[in-house]
């Protein structure tokens, strides 16, 4: 509590203090001035167009159902941890829900998420896609994209559907090729050159 002298002389203190009148909002009914370089950069990004680094084709994709598996493994991955894959035995350390995005949308994250777990020495990821059961066709647009487009992608190594308590034909497990940083670790640490 706060004693009566102590209300009285905060009074006397901010006896003089007035409020500020302007509002504390930005002004924006005044254009701020534009200045060459700001003219220059507009020119710039009108006559240069964005350039797509996304290596995954549009273009029509195999239809798949609900039902579908999806598998693939790259030349070179042994058996052993093929079925490991298959059977969801390896720990999942990212995932990505592509449900209810555009085929586009979906294009941009698979390959940045790919492209940004590769850089994380993520291996192992899961990549939900859904089933497409509610399309009235009965295709699995995201899923039937996605066949396609993980093969394309050099670090994806192998991808099987997922187990059943992972989301079944619905989702994917995905494994990475091993970053440029974990292959130096491992020929450091096993003699290697």
């Amino acid at each position: 509590m706060t004693s009566k002298a102590d209300r009285l002389e905060f009074l006397e203190a901010m006896g003089d203090v007035r409020p500020i009148k302007r509002p504390n909002r930005a002004d924006v009914r005044h254009a701020p001035d534009v200045t060459p370089g700001h003219l220059e950069r507009q020119r710039a990004a009108v006559e240069q167009p964005l350039v797509d680094r996304n290596p995954l084709t549009g273009g029509d994709a195999e239809p798949l159902g609900a039902r579908d598996e999806l598998s693939y493994q790259r030349p070179g991955i042994q058996h052993g941890v093929y079925k490991k894959l298959r059977l969801g035995q390896y720990p999942i350390e990212a995932r990505l829900d592509l449900h209810r995005m555009t085929v586009d949308q979906a294009r941009r994250e698979v390959f940045g998420f790919v492209r940004e777990c590769v850089e994380h020495s993520v291996r192992c990821v899961l990549i939900l896609h859904g089933k497409g059961e509610r399309n009235p066709d009965g295709i699995a647009r995201i899923k039937s994209y996605l066949a396609k487009w993980l093969p394309e992608l050099d670090d994806v190594m192998a991808f099987h559907s997922a187990r059943k308590h992972h989301g079944g034909t619905g989702a994917v497990y995905v494994m990475l090729r091993k970053s440029e940083r974990e292959r130096q670790r491992n020929r450091e640490r096993h003699g290697g050159y």
